[in-house]
C-alpha cells in the first residue's frame, strides 16, 4: 500500500543554536530527522542530542494527558478540569493575597524556543506578577548585561576566527556549531588556545594549553591586560577613537604583573607574557567563554568584564573573527512589560535594570526563601528547576510548601512529581514557531519557519494553548488574541520583513533577514557616553568596582556576586 510520505524543513529546539534539520514524516509520523545541508550553521551534520530527537519524542513514559495528586497518587483527568481548578485557585489566591503571589519559571530564555518565553512572559503580566524566572539568572545573564554595560549591546564571537581561546569552553561536548567551525579552520591555519583545570581532548590540538587553577580567570585576564598595556601592544587608535576610560585603566593594572597572576593561577608568568603577545597581535581574534563556565561564581560579572576589556584593547570588536555587534532582529512583541519589579530587583539592581532599560526576570535563586511568604503558587513551563537550579534539597522543600504547583512538559521530571497538577507539553515537531540563528560565521543573520511536522502526541498542548485557554478561564482572554499558532507566528515575524507565507511556501529552508557589516559606525554603542567603557560609571553609581578588581569576599557581600 503507498505510503504518505513528506520532507519537512524546519529546526532542533535542543539547545539554543536551532540547527536546521529535516524531517521525514510518513504516514503522519517523523521516522527520520536529519541535518538540513542547505543550513549554513550546521550545514547538514546533528549534534548526538539531535540525531537522537526522535527517541525523546516518541518515548513511552511521554506524558500523555493531564493529571492531578489525588492523595499522593496520580489521577488523570481531562483539560476542561484541570484548567477550571487551576485558574479557581489562581483567582482565590489572588482575591486574598494579590497577584505578586504567582511566579512563573520558563525553561528556554527565548533564543531556542521564542513562543515558550514570551507567551510565559505575557501570562504572568496578564495576571498581574512580576515574578518570572528562567535558568538566566544562572546561565549568562550576568555576561549579557556585562557586555551591554561595556558596549550598550551584547556583541558575539564569529565561529570563524584566527585565533580562538577557548577558556573553560568544550565544543566538542557543549558547542556543535562551534566545533565544526573550528574543525574547518584549524585545517585552514587557525591557531587554537585552550585554558583549562582539565585537560580537554581538544588541548592536543591546541598551538597552546594552559592548566590553569580553578576560579583564577579574572586574575590571569588582568596579567594579560598588564602585559599588552605596558609592551604597548594595544590598538591605540581604536582605543582613542571608540572608547572611555583607557587611561584610567593603565593605572589600574600595573600592579596585576605575570609574576602576580602566576602565584594566584599557577600559570607560569612566561606563558601569560606569551598568550597576551599573541592575542594582541591576532587580528580577528576571540575569547570564548565556556557556557557559564566563568559566569556562576562569586567574580562571574568582573570575569566578563576583564575578557571583554582584553578584546577591545587589541580592537578585537566589530573585525572578522572577534567579537561583532550584529544586527538584531526584530519580532512582534508576545512578552507584557510587569507594572511591578520582580523578586530581587531591589538587591540585584544592575541584574535588573542598566541605563533604564529592564529585565524581565527575576533573581531564581531567591524563590526557596521566598516561599510561601512572597510566592505561593507556581507554574512551571518546560523546565526542571529542582535540577537545574542550585541546592536542589531548598527549592524541593519549598516547592513542597507551595499551594499551587503546576507543571507543563513532556516528562514527568524531579518538579513534576512534586506538582499538583501536570500537563502533557508538545514537541518541537508538534507545534509552530520562529528558529533563528544571530550569528552564523561571516553570513548574514538566519531565519526559518520552525513547522509543525506532525500532529500533538495524545493530549499534548503547546504553550499558545495552554495559556490561551487558562487565560480564558481566569478572564483574561482578551491578553491571548491570536486565534491559532499560525496565527501568533505570523504576528511575531511581521517586522522582520519575512511573512509566514513566505517562510513556509517560498523558503521552507529559510532565509537571511540583514545584512551583516563589520563598520564601526558612530551610533555603534548606546551606553552613555556612546562609546565602549572600559571604566563603567554603570557599575560605579550602583556601588560596584568600574574596572575589574579581583574578588574577595567584601565585594561578595555588597551584592556584585548577585545571581551571575
Amino acid at each position: 500500500m503507498a505510503r504518505n510520505v513528506e520532507e519537512v524543513f524546519t529546526d532542533c529546539t535542543l539547545c539554543y543554536h536551532s540547527c536546521g534539520t529535516k524531517v521525514t514524516v510518513e504516514d503522519g509520523k517523523a521516522v527520520k530527522v536529519e541535518g538540513l545541508e542547505s543550513h549554513p550553521l550546521n550545514e547538514g551534520k546533528l549534534c548526538p542530542k539531535g540525531e537522537a530527537v526522535l527517541d525523546n519524542i516518541y518515548d513511552p513514559n511521554r506524558l500523555k494527558y493531564p493529571m492531578k495528586r489525588v492523595n499522593g497518587d496520580w489521577e488523570r483527568i481531562t483539560w476542561d478540569q484541570a484548567l477550571t481548578e487551576i485558574a479557581g485557585k489562581l483567582n482565590q489566591l489572588k482575591a486574598d493575597f494579590g497577584p505578586n503571589i504567582l511566579g512563573l519559571f520558563s525553561g528556554s530564555i527565548g533564543v531556542e524556543n521564542l513562543e515558550m518565553a514570551g507567551l510565559t512572559q505575557r501570562f504572568r503580566a496578564a495576571f498581574g506578577s512580576p515574578n518570572f524566572f528562567s535558568v538566566e539568572s544562572l546561565c549568562y545573564r550576568m555576561r549579557i548585561r556585562t557586555r551591554q554595560i561595556t558596549f550598550g549591546k551584547y556583541p558575539t564571537e564569529e565561529l570563524d576566527s584566527n585565533l580562538y581561546i577557548l577558556w573553560g569552553h568544550n565544543p566538542d561536548e557543549s558547542d556543535f556549531p562551534l566545533k565544526l567551525a573550528l574543525e574547518e579552520n584549524l585545517k585552514k591555519g587557525s591557531k587554537l588556545v585552550v585554558i583549562d583545570p582539565k585537560r580537554i581532548p581538544l588541548a592536543d590540538k591546541a598551538d597552546v594549553y594552559l592548566r590553569i587553577r580553578p576560579g583564577t580567570d579574572g586574575a590571569m585576564a588582568l596579567a594579560m591586560i598588564n602585559v599588552i598595556i605596558n609592551e604597548s601592544l594595544y590598538d591605540a587608535s581604536f582605543i582613542d577613537k571608540w572608547t572611555y576610560g583607557f587611561d584610567k585603566l593603565i593605572p589600574h593594572v600595573q600592579k596585576y604583573t605575570p609574576e602576580w597572576a602566576e602565584k594566584i593561577t599557577w600559570v607560569s608568568a612566561g606563558d601569560i607574557r606569551s598568550l597576551a603577545r599573541l592575542f594582541a597581535t591576532t587580528k580577528g581574534a576571540s575569547i570564548y567563554q565556556g557556557t557559564a563556565t566563568q559566569d556562576q561564581t562569586a567574580n562571574g560579572t568582573q570575569n566578563s568584564r576583564t575578557f571583554a576589556i582584553l578584546q577591545v584593547i587589541t580592537g578585537n570588536i566589530n573585525v572578522p573573527g572577534g567579537w561583532v555587534i550584529s544586527p538584531r532582529l526584530r519580532f512582534g512583541n508576545v512578552g507584557m512589560g510587569a507594572e511591578s519589579e520582580p523578586l530581587g530587583a531591589d538587591q540585584y539592581r544592575i541584574f535588573y535594570e542598566v541605563f533604564g532599560r529592564k529585565s524581565p526576570y527575576g533573581v531564581v535563586t531567591m524563590v526557596p526563601e521566598s516561599i510561601p511568604e512572597k510566592l505561593k503558587a507556581f507554574l512551571v513551563v518546560g523546565g526542571n528547576p529542582l535540577i537545574s537550579m542550585p541546592d536542589t534539597n531548598a527549592f524541593r522543600e519549598a516547592f513542597k510548601r507551595l499551594d499551587l504547583l503546576v507543571v507543563h512538559d513532556l516528562f514527568m521530571t524531579e518538579t513534576a512529581e512534586l506538582a499538583h497538577y501536570v500537563l502533557p507539553a508538545c514537541s518541537h515537531l508538534e507545534k509552530w514557531g520562529v528558529a533563528y540563528t544571530y550569528n552564523v560565521c561571516h553570513c548574514m543573520p538566519f531565519l526559518m519557519l520552525r513547522k509543525k511536522a506532525v500532529e500533538p502526541f495524545h493530549e499534548s498542548w503547546s504553550e499558545w494553548k495552554l495559556f490561551t485557554e487558562l487565560a480564558k478561564k481566569l478572564g483574561l482572554g482578551e491578553y491571548f488574541p491570536w486565534k491559532s499558532e499560525e496565527e501568533l507566528v505570523a504576528f511575531e515575524l511581521e517586522p522582520s520583513g519575512l511573512t509566514f507565507d513566505t517562510l513556509l511556501h517560498d523558503k521552507p529552508e529559510g532565509g537571511y533577514y540583514q545584512e551583516k557589516t563589520y563598520e564601526t559606525k558612530e551610533d555603534a554603542f548606546t551606553t552613555p557616553t556612546r562609546k565602549i567603557e572600559i571604566y563603567s560609571e554603570a557599575l560605579e553609581k550602583a556601588g560596584h568596582d568600574p574596572l575589574p578588581p579581583i574578588w574577595n569576599q567584601r565585594k561578595a557581600h555588597r551584592g556584585l556576586a548577585g545571581p551571575s
